[in-house]
Order: C-alpha cells, then sequence, then structure tokens
C-alpha cells in the first residue's frame, strides 16, 4: 500500500495560467466511457476491459480512503484483481503536496491508470497526480455532491486555509453506481443539486464578465451548462434517491464538468455565487462548516437578488429540492454573511462579476441575511 512520500517538487499548474495558453479552437477532450447503472461496480471486471486496453499488462494506483475501503472493500479488491500490478493510496489531506506526491510515485513506477473511487476530496487528489503523471484516469463517484467529476479542475488544500482551483484532466471514463449513490446520505445529493442550481447566476456573471470585455463566453459551453441548469429546473419532481433521479443528476453535473473543460476555465460553472463560497472556506473555516453545494446554492439567492434577475425560480428550486440554506443554520451569524459577500470579489480578484457592481453595504446584506432566514426559515 502507499502512503503519501515526501515528494513536493512538482510544478502547480493553475487553471488561469493553462486557460491562457489554450487555442481558441476546440482544444479540448471528453470521456470515453459514461455509465450509469444499477450494480455496475459489482461487474467491475467487464467495466475495466472495456475501459482499459490490455488492462491486464497496466499498473493501477487506487485513490481511496480508509472508510470507503472499510465499506467497498469487496469492490476495491476486484479493481486491483484486474491488473498487472495494483497500489491502494488512501487519502489523508487534500492538499496539493499529497496530490503532487502522488504524481510523483506515479512517474517513477510507471503507474499506467490512476482509479478515483470517493468523493470530491478523493476524486479531485485522483485526478490532478493523473493529469501530472499522464496517467489514464478513471473515476468512480460513491457520492453526487458537485461536478468535479467530470471537471478539468481539481480544487486542493494550500497553505492555510486556501483552497486553490488547478487545471488538470478529466476523467476517460466516469462510472456511477446507482446503488452506491442511493446509499450515500441526503445532503450529500443535496450538495450536487445545489452545486447544479448555481449555474443560473454563474451564467448570467460570464455574460457580464463578457460585455466589459473580462471574458469571452463560448456558446456551445454557454449551451452545456444551461443544459445542466435545466436537466434539474424542469424535471418532473421524482423521489431524491430514485434511479431516474440519479441518472438525471449525474447528467447534470457531468454536463458542469464538460462545459468547463469546452470553455477552457471554470466560467460556466462558477461566477459570484462561487466567489461568496470561497470567502465562507477561506476566512471563516473554523466557524462555519457548510458544504460546497449548500454554500454555492445560498450564494445563488443572493446573487440573483444582485443581478436583477427573477429570484421566485431559484426560491421555488431552493425549496422544492428542500435545501438547507438558511444560513445560520450552519452557524454564519449575520456578520460573518455580510463579510463573506463584502470579501468575495478579493478571493478571485480577476474575475469580474455582479459584485464589481453591486451595493455591497452592510445595511443591503443585513436586510438580504433577514430575507433569507424568514424565506427558508
Amino acid at each position: 500500500m502507499y502512503m503519501h512520500g515526501e515528494y513536493t517538487d512538482l510544478l502547480a499548474l493553475d487553471v488561469e495560467t493553462v486557460a491562457k495558453e489554450r487555442s481558441p479552437m476546440n482544444n479540448f477532450r471528453l470521456p470515453y466511457h459514461l455509465i450509469v447503472q444499477e450494480g455496475i461496480f459489482e461487474r467491475v471486471d467487464e467495466v475495466m476491459a472495456d475501459c482499459v486496453p490490455d488492462m491486464k499488462k497496466k499498473k493501477v494506483i487506487i485513490v481511496t480512503d480508509s472508510n470507503l475501503q472499510t465499506l467497498f472493500g469487496d469492490i476495491i479488491g476486484a479493481l486491483q484483481h484486474d491488473f498487472e500490478k495494483s497500489e491502494v493510496y488512501l487519502v489523508q489531506n487534500n492538499y496539493f503536496e499529497d496530490a503532487v506526491a502522488l504524481a510523483k510515485y506515479a512517474c517513477m513506477n510507471n503507474i499506467n491508470v490512476i482509479i478515483g473511487f470517493g468523493g470530491g476530496t478523493v476524486l479531485d487528489l485522483a485526478k490532478y497526480a493523473a493529469f501530472v503523471s499522464k496517467a489514464m484516469y478513471l473515476c468512480l463517484p460513491t457520492t453526487l455532491s458537485n461536478d468535479s467529476l467530470a471537471s478539468p479542475v481539481a480544487v486542493l488544500g494550500t497553505e492555510g486555509n486556501a483552497r486553490k482551483t488547478f487545471k488538470c484532466t478529466i476523467p476517460d471514463a466516469i462510472i456511477v453506481d446507482v446503488n452506491v449513490i442511493t446509499g450515500a446520505p441526503d445532503r450529500q445529493l443535496l450538495a450536487g443539486i445545489g452545486d447544479t442550481i448555481s449555474k443560473y447566476t454563474a451564467l448570467n456573471d460570464w455574460k457580464l464578465a463578457h460585455t466589459v470585455g473580462n471574458s469571452k463566453v463560448d456558446d456551445f459551453a454557454y449551451m452545456i451548462s444551461k443544459m445542466a441548469f435545466n436537466t434539474i429546473c424542469y424535471s418532473e419532481e421524482l423521489p431524491l434517491k430514485s434511479k431516474d433521479f440519479i441518472k438525471l443528476l449525474t447528467q447534470a453535473l457531468v454536463m458542469g464538468g464538460l462545459a468547463m473543460e469546452i470553455a477552457g476555465d471554470s466560467r460556466p460553472a462558477s461566477g459570484s455565487e462561487h466567489l461568496f463560497c470561497h470567502a465562507l472556506e477561506e476566512n471563516f473555516s473554523e466557524q462555519v462548516n457548510v458544504t460546497h453545494g449548500i454554500a454555492v446554492a445560498m450564494g445563488s439567492y443572493g446573487a440573483c437578488i444582485f443581478q436583477n434577475r427573477n429570484i421566485g425560480k431559484i426560491t421555488r428550486l431552493l425549496k422544492q429540492y428542500k435545501l438547507p440554506v438558511k444560513p445560520s443554520s450552519w452557524g454564519i451569524t449575520e456578520e460573518i454573511f455580510v463579510a463573506a459577500w463584502q470579501q468575495a470579489a478579493a478571493s478571485r480578484p480577476d474575475r469580474y462579476t455582479i459584485l464589481n457592481e453591486t451595493d455591497l453595504s452592510y445595511e443591503r446584506l443585513a436586510g438580504l441575511y433577514k430575507e433569507m432566514e424568514e424565506v427558508f426559515g
């Protein structure tokens, strides 16, 4: 079993730098396989045979964590037996240094395939390591809490409480077992819904940035991201853990990730609502422990008001899916709420959003806080 080594000298590739180097033409890649089925992990041998040519000759690292290894030991064991040589890497921390150490280990040991088996923390680390080492990357999510399963970026911890977005690869294959997802806690699915709802305000911020010359809108990426939002917005009401809804949510999250890949950055999926989330994570992590998807959904309500858009649509969705976006339920006081919005733009000063134009006075933001407490109380 491979554990964290001491290799930390590989170059960090941040998403903004790589995006600037992209050709304006169609310089993007898509997954070769997207499989969403019940019990697919129980047939992992045939799945690997389809996804990985000459798999018996490949060396693989399976990235997971100790809890998932306990819960899904049989599946992980079956994965190991499919390859010539296999190791399990147990994620302890989701830091940049950990991802770099894994990438260097993969390079030095001629690892051909990296499999991410877990939630966002596991998948982001595996994805970045595969990108740096140029290994084939297979994504086997155990939750659907955000669009990281298909996105071309990895969010990793850095010094202090800061989390940074790094450019990386999208998966060669995404394999979702509906039965495994239905066994995950409800809050993780709610977070995935929240991340999808946030596309509504992110796309409007992208258009705004385009009008002032800060960013160029890619029409195809815009369309794909809007389709992701519409998948959740206009679908018939289905039980949260029904097979049909799991498939819809998977499609929506994958489309969000692919929109970012096509655009060359995260603009199709990240606007002022995400800046609010970043401000909470970077400045108030000791007081607030809200999941990413819920935080951006919370931010979407405020961003929608700032953008002077149809707040009724966002309110309906947040209530329909019973997303817990009442700020105080997560320990977010009025003071923290106001400060997070006022500090949000500074978390990505290069990203133009409605926050560059709107009134962020204490009085207005305190009023927004009280409104959300009442609407979602």
